[in-house]
């Protein structure tokens, strides 16, 4: 995993973990967006939602557990969760990851 959230599962990098068990990792966002700004990701690397595979779903549904949970334990009732898949719909981190955003009125379209 050469990516900077590989480097985050290593420790190599710091980050304001706020979840962690075997198969994920939540933290802070650097660039929030919202008062609340969480990333989840998968500690096993898969690049996108467009391109995993069959056996990746147990891992993505634990993924989207995890963003319920992180959501509650920052004392949110209303969030959105997000990700991108592909440079062309804005991800720009290549391993999969779910921003929790909330704390804010959030609109519609979101861009």
């Amino acid at each position: 995993m050469s990516t900077i959230f590989g480097k985050i599962i290593r420790r190599e990098i710091p980050a304001d973990i706020v979840y962690e068990d075997d198969e994920v990792l939540a933290f802070k966002d650097i660039n929030p967006v919202a008062p609340v700004h969480i990333l989840v990701i998968p500690k096993r690397e898969i690049v996108s939602i467009g391109t995993m595979e069959p056996t990746d779903a147990a891992v993505v549904g634990r993924c989207l557990a995890v963003c319920r949970q992180v959501a509650e334990d920052a004392g949110l009732s209303d969030f959105r969760v997000v990700t991108n898949s592909g440079a062309g719909a804005g991800q720009s981190v290549f391993h999969l990851h779910f921003h929790v955003v909330g704390g804010r009125g959030l609109s519609w379209p979101p861009g």
